[in-house]
């Protein structure tokens, strides 16, 4: 049997209070973004630019999962196209965090608590925080002075907060990930130099 599937009636009550609603001047209404624009990062200099909340798992870490790995990622685009592809829900992809190549600003998109869906495998996406960087593996250009000096200061205080060693076992590439067949962030990357300036930090 059918069942009628006609949307319900809006109550006398309902109606009342959106015409009240109505009536109230739009400034003094709350904005309904000021959520977004006071959410603060887990790293301080970080600018929170949040991934859609269909990229990534919401999660208690390090409650309800270790984390004992930093996973260094290349974007394979832009800054700003990176942070467009996280914000789009349909794309099911996120970092926790962006470092821009010209400056080494960082943002933040996804809480370190929570699940990011970076490494294309669970159990490695449960157990680090990842770290995406403007640019692509054939164009070192983009790993500027400040894109690395920025970057090894966040994965050192990554490192301090969750006690994880500031060593080649635990600060890996995606491509060291099981299973990947990303190659990032390529041959291109520094990691004697990476490595030394995250201890240094």
């Amino acid at each position: 049997m059918a069942m009628d599937r006609a949307e319900p009636r809006l109550s006398r009550r309902r109606l009342l209070k959106g015409a009240a609603l109505a009536a109230v001047p739009y400034a003094l209404l709350p904005d309904p973004r000021a959520g977004a624009q006071t959410q603060s990062a887990d790293y301080p200099p970080a600018e929170w630019r949040p991934a859609s909340t269909a990229n990534y798992t919401v999660s208690d870490r390090p409650g309800a999962y270790a984390i004992d790995r930093v996973i260094i990622h290349v974007t394979q685009e832009t800054y700003s196209d990176a942070l467009a592809i996280f914000a789009d829900p349909q794309k099911k992809v996120s970092a926790h965090y962006v470092v821009r190549s010209a400056d080494g600003h960082i943002a933040q998109c996804v809480r370190e608590a929570d699940i990011a869906w970076h490494a294309g495998n669970w159990s490695y996406n449960t157990r680090s925080v990842g770290i995406e960087h403007e640019g692509w593996v054939d164009r070192p250009e983009y790993f500027t002075d400040a894109l690395y000096q920025q970057s090894a200061r966040l994965t050192a205080a990554i490192c301090a907060k969750y006690g994880i060693p500031r060593d080649r076992e635990h600060i890996i590439g995606h491509y060291q990930v099981p299973g990947t067949d990303h190659t990032d962030p390529g041959p291109d990357w520094d990691w004697v130099r990476y490595i030394r300036m995250v201890n240094f930090s």
